[in-house]
């Protein structure tokens, strides 16, 4: 019987000696797992960074309906880039721009941005054009923990709810929707206001905005009329709001149906205020328009006018673009997206600058955050915060004189244009 006690002690001995072998391994092999994982953690917060290079990563419309939106956008970027590279890049590293063409397609969008992260492994995302296409890659950014930064898009769904990785440069869609509407009601007193929009989340927003721009004036849109992404069939959309009796029209699309509703429009004798968002492209829009004395057309801006009786006000950054844009892509003249495309990379560089030379994204969040009153030229100071990051409040309108969008400087003078159209082409 003590024989079998005996055993049993020893048995137990040997137990709690090979748990407390087996314990004290799992206290030497913890630390190793603990920073093993810490350092994949670093790797992957400095990825895209080596001694000599910062790779970033940028998806948009280099081809289809939108191109010129995307093109002008990247040109403008890298104009200001290649400038930076000359003069020896950032802390000694040279910045190289991962474009793909994802044609304004909401899935192309997204099968290249997940390229762009794991394999092509880039530090951060910039200069994305377009709301569905960017909207669609959100949940990326968090799950990769990768910055996105400079997009050609006003969509409130980037704003709000508020995500530490996303930063907007530009004014929203509903800070220029209601911008217009003020004008358009207060300063011209027009009451009967229509909306055509892109039937996607780009158009919804516009569209939203528009409506909540009216509410504060007691008022909702007379007429509603849509096209779909990508087509020009906007006959249903202009007789419903033709037959509204609008005085004024929100336009919130690109550049090719809203050029064909205006033509149509005019050849029907339909003769409101046409209003657009910038997105819409003005350079893009006057040019398929034309020069010859056409419709009122206003459109908001973010950005300073590039050319025009307006543009000499707003020299400064504005000034530079133009300059670098001359150097670096000599065929191009300045327009209002490729300004939006530089003031993008003006912002970026001006926080990898701050980041230091021990590059993580964390430390680029942080210094993108500490930027405060930082001048792109007259007018055009950009802030930020750790609970915001929408960098520009600002709104310009131009209207489309003889081929171009220059400044609205008064707007009784638009009234007065408004009165003589109607007088000469009402319904």
């Amino acid at each position: 019987m003590g024989a079998k006690v005996l055993s049993g002690a020893r048995l137990g001995l040997a137990v709690a000696v090979l748990l407390a072998v087996l314990v004290l391994a799992g206290l030497l092999v913890y630390p190793d797992l603990e920073r093993q994982g810490k350092d994949a953690a670093v790797e992957r917060d400095s990825s895209g960074v080596t001694e000599d290079s910062i790779t970033l990563g940028s998806s948009l419309a280099l081809s289809g309906h939108a191109s010129y939106l995307g093109t002008q956008t990247l040109r403008g970027a890298l104009c200001y880039l290649n400038h930076v590279n000359e003069q020896g890049g950032v802390h000694g590293r040279k910045l190289r721009l991962v474009s793909y063409d994802d044609s304004y397609d909401p899935p192309r969008c997204l099968a290249n941005t997940q390229r762009l992260i794991i394999e092509d492994q880039v530090f951060s995302l910039f200069c994305y054009v377009g709301t569905p296409t960017t909207v669609k890659i959100m949940p990326l950014l968090e799950d990769a923990r990768i910055p996105l930064l400079g997009m050609f898009t006003g969509a409130n769904a980037l704003r709000e709810p508020f995500n530490r990785y996303i930063f907007n440069i530009r004014a929203s869609y509903y800070q220029e929707t209601a911008a217009a509407v003020r004008h358009l009601v207060k300063d011209l007193g027009l009451t009967r206001i229509a909306v055509f929009y892109q039937y996607d989340a780009y158009g919804f927003d516009g569209l939203t905005g528009t409506e909540l721009a009216l509410k504060e004036f007691g008022l909702e849109p007379v007429a509603r009329g849509s096209y779909v992404r990508g087509t020009l069939d906007v006959e249903e959309g202009l007789t419903k709001i033709t037959d509204s009796r609008a005085e004024a029209v929100v336009m919130i699309g690109t550049y090719d149906p809203c050029a064909r509703f205006i033509q149509l429009a005019q050849g029907d004798g339909f003769s409101p205020i046409f209003y657009t968002v910038s997105f819409v492209g003005a350079e893009e829009l006057a040019r398929r328009l034309g020069p010859a004395p056409g419709p009122l057309v206003v459109m908001s801006q973010v950005v300073p006018p590039t050319e025009g009786a307006g543009a000499r006000k707003f020299s400064g950054g504005a000034q530079e673009y133009v300059e670098l844009l001359a150097k670096y892509f000599p065929d191009e003249k300045p327009n209002s997206v490729g300004l939006e495309g530089y003031y993008n990379a003006r912002i970026l560089v001006e926080g990898l600058r701050r980041a230091g030379r021990d590059l993580t994204r964390e430390a680029f969040i942080q210094a993108i955050e500490s930027i405060h009153d930082y001048d792109l030229g007259p007018g055009q100071a950009v802030s930020f915060g750790p609970q915001s990051h929408q960098g520009m409040e600002r709104v310009y309108f131009t209207k489309l004189t003889d081929g171009s969008f220059t400044l609205v400087e008064s707007w009784p003078e638009v009234l007065e244009e408004f009165r003589r159209s109607r007088a000469g082409g009402a319904p």
